[in-house]
Order: C-alpha cells, then structure tokens, then sequence
C-alpha cells in the first residue's frame, strides 16, 4: 500500500469517527446548546479538513491529535465540563472540590494547537531554525487560549444562564488563569514529546511532495 492511499485512509477513518462520534452525543444529550458551544467548533473544523485535504494535507500526526480534540470537546459538550463522568470519578479518587475535566480540555487547547502552529509555520516558511519555531509556536498557543478565553465570556455573557455549563467555572474566581496556565503546560509539554516526531513526518511529507 502507497504513503498517499495510507494516509487517505487514515483520515477518512477518523473523520468516520468524529462524526458518528458527534452526530450520536448530539442526539442523546440533555442540553444542545451547551453542546453546540463545546462541539461547535468541531462541527466547523471538519468541512475545513475536508476541503483542504488535497491542497493543504496535514501530518499523520497532526490529523491523530485533532480527532483526539474533537472527542474531548464532544464528550464535554455531551455531559457539559462540570457533569463528565471521567472528571467526576477522578473528583471521586483524589477528593478534590472541582470536576477537573474542563482543565484537562484546556490542557488539550495547548497540547494540540502546538502542533498545528508548528506545522503552519514550518510549511509556510514563516519561521526559520527550530528553537524559533518552538517558540512561536509556544506563543501562538498562547495567543490562541486567551482569545478563547475572551469568547468564553462573551457566548456566556449572551447565553446568560444557559452559559454557565459552558464556563464550567464551578465557583472559581481564577478559572480564566487556570484554564491560560493549563494551555500553557499543554503546549510546552507537546513541543516536548512530539517536535521531533513532528518534524521527521514533515521532512518526510515535504520530501514526497517535492519528489
């Protein structure tokens, strides 16, 4: 089997399961407007990956963390962040006052997005030699978590009560910190353990293309 059909393959495969995935929680969850506010951006996502697939395919890696995204922001618009039933066993286990699932989200805000920077920098030539790309990437990540943070606010601030399972800021002052910190720790823990792993793919990938 060829690189291309593998990989052809390997993404309509995940996006089979991110959309049975989010067609399922969408039909059987309690409140579907917290669910369009977690998943929205899911549902956006997909058609884009669709219709850059040829002119613009991303890693194989890259595809992988996106699909882990979107399920995690499915299962939080499904039970809503502060109801998840895996951050309420681990509220269970360590005894903690919150549900933690929602900074595990914002863990995967920073996690995932590093890679996407990286990758758009890298193949844009926007930024040259690995220590800047990092770097860029890491602040992009940045960036990126306290927009969030600021639509966070304004589609609660519109939604008015039915927001609060979107904020699922469970009573804490400093959920916005919180959420930026766990962005922060995702990123810099991705550029981590996946930048070289990132970078042979691309090497790869560009080398193919170029072939």
């Amino acid at each position: 089997m060829s690189n291309d059909k593998r990989r052809r393959i390997e993404f309509w495969f995940l996006i089979a399961i991110i959309v049975a995935g989010a067609i399922f929680s969408i039909l059987v969850t309690q409140d579907r407007v917290n669910w369009l506010l977690d998943a929205g951006w899911v549902v956006a996502g997909i058609p884009i990956l669709i219709a850059t697939r040829r002119i613009f395919p991303l890693t194989s890696v890259l595809y992988w963390l996106l699909a882990l995204h979107a399920l995690v922001l499915i299962a939080g618009g499904h039970w809503t962040y502060e109801k998840n039933p895996l951050g309420l066993w681990l509220q269970h286990v360590f005894q903690t006052q919150r549900n933690h699932y929602d900074r595990f989200g914002h863990f995967m805000q920073g996690f995932v997005p590093a890679i996407l920077f990286r990758e758009i920098y890298t193949r844009c030539s926007c930024v040259q030699g690995q220590a800047w790309l990092n770097y860029f990437a890491f602040i992009s990540c940045l960036a990126f978590t306290a927009v969030f943070e600021l639509i966070e606010w304004l589609a609660t601030t519109i939604a008015g009560a039915e927001g609060d399972a979107f904020l699922g800021h469970q009573g804490d002052v400093w959920d916005a910190q919180w959420d930026m910190l766990w962005a922060m720790i995702g990123a810099a823990l991705s550029l981590i353990l996946l930048a070289a792993l990132h970078q042979r793919q691309l090497n790869c990938f560009g080398s193919q293309r170029s072939g």
